[in-house]
């Protein structure tokens, strides 16, 4: 989300919690949780991360969480999140001194998971340069049906079967020629809205809607509910398989 939708974020900011315990013996999920995020975006893909197969043991990671984001914590991280947020420019410049170590740490095999506005930064123009190629704001595509940044629902079609996603102004990805990304959706006028690529040893999963979103996004925007977690977890399973 490239402006800053704070729709309903208030009333999610107590739903925040503190990252959990080490559990020995678990793949380590890490969710970025800070400014370059909105109160209750984070908390989002932890659940859904939680809910996988993968058995998951997940760790909220940020300037102000009992884990840093560093290249020490990223070494021991099955995977990273990075959650929606507010505007592109502004959660960039919070997160660009780590985008050596994010680039790296995907390179050597790790995961990134990109949210909204966790896939814009996935892309160049700002951002961390996972992607083979860039994104841009789904809205003013070519034959976009949604046209405002407000808070609505967005039609896809994901793997072949379309469905109705909460929608906060996100991005659409746009692939170099050749690339080696698998689709696994795509808005009405055919522009990507959900993908995962290669980046060296590692993987990367990006989506533009929000799959995560739990029933109160939509009660807090007046929309109806459309439950897609099945979504949000087939892109989780996707970016860890080989």
């Amino acid at each position: 989300m490239r402006s800053t939708g704070v729709r309903g974020a208030l009333r999610r900011l107590f739903r925040q919690e503190k990252a959990p315990p080490p559990r020995s013996g678990r793949p380590i999920a890490l969710v970025y949780r800070g400014p370059a995020s909105i109160p209750g975006c984070s908390e989002a893909v932890a659940e859904l991360l939680e809910a996988s197969r993968w058995g998951f043991d997940v760790r909220y990671t940020g300037p102000h969480e009992e884990i840093p984001l560093s290249a020490q914590a990223l070494a021991e991280a099955a995977v990273y999140a990075q959650p929606g947020g507010g505007d592109l420019d502004r959660g960039y410049r919070h997160l660009k001194r780590h985008r050596g170590l994010l680039r790296d740490y995907v390179a050597r095999g790790g995961r990134y998971l990109g949210f909204c506005l966790g896939g814009y930064l996935a892309g160049a123009t700002p951002g961390f340069a996972l992607l083979p190629g860039d994104t841009d704001q789904y809205i003013v595509s070519p034959g976009a049906t949604v046209e405002g940044e407000e808070d609505t629902l967005v039609d896809v079609r994901w793997r072949g079967r379309d469905r109705s996603v909460f929608f906060q102004d996100g991005p659409c990805f746009l692939l170099d020629p050749g690339n080696r990304a698998s689709v696994l959706a795509t808005y009405p006028n055919g522009a990507v809205a959900a993908l995962v690529a290669p980046y060296g040893a590692g993987r990367v999963g990006v989506v533009g809607p929000h799959p995560e979103a739990t029933d109160d996004w939509f009660t807090d925007a007046g929309l109806p509910v459309r439950h897609a977690q099945d979504l949000g977890l087939d892109l989780v399973d996707a970016a860890m398989t080989e």
